[in-house]
């Protein structure tokens, strides 16, 4: 745990410092992933915040854009409210924001997924670092993984991402 915090502490300061276009990413060019897109381990099954069992694996076949995240995190916070815009506007069309936070307890996710009027499933990744490794591990924080609708992951990122940019990562997916 305490790795993690220096990792996420180094990454967000270098996120905070990384203007968007300088963020590492990979952009989607298809409505697949192309066939060097590393396959997504989605065989985990995490609580969400309200104490339930949430199988990763239950979204396949959907465009996820999933998102390691946590309270504490400025990029983070600005983040969030473009993912509940874009999971408002593309849920129809199959696509799923899924946030992990890293490290925070239950209480302070509740109040924080209220606060920032959070639309999604909102899990708890505090003590998982099977699944932090199984995608990478994340160097800094926000990293986030938009999977395709073949379980290949097509674009990922470290640090602030515009709605722009990761609507322009979507869209061809869906």
């Amino acid at each position: 745990m305490r790795m993690w915090c220096v990792m996420a502490i180094f990454g967000v300061g270098l996120a905070a410092a990384m203007p968007a276009p300088l963020a590492q990413s990979q952009p989607a060019q298809t409505n697949t992933c192309d066939a060097d897109g590393k396959p997504a381990n989605l065989d985990f099954v995490l609580k969400d915040m309200n104490g339930k069992d949430v199988a990763l694996s239950a979204y396949k076949g959907k465009v996820i854009l999933l998102d390691f995240w946590a309270t504490w995190c400025a990029p983070c916070k600005i983040e969030i409210p473009n993912f509940v815009e874009l999971y408002t506007k593309y849920q129809s069309r199959g696509f799923v924001v899924l946030g992990i936070s890293v490290d925070d307890p239950v209480s302070t996710l509740k109040s924080f997924a209220e606060q920032f009027k959070m639309n999604y499933p909102v899990l708890v990744g505090a003590d998982r670092d099977d699944v932090k490794n199984a995608f990478g591990p994340p160097v800094g924080f926000p990293t986030a993984f938009i999977i395709g609708r073949d379980g290949r992951i097509c674009t990922s990122h470290t640090g602030f991402a515009t709605k722009e940019q990761s609507e322009q990562e979507i869209l061809p997916l869906l």
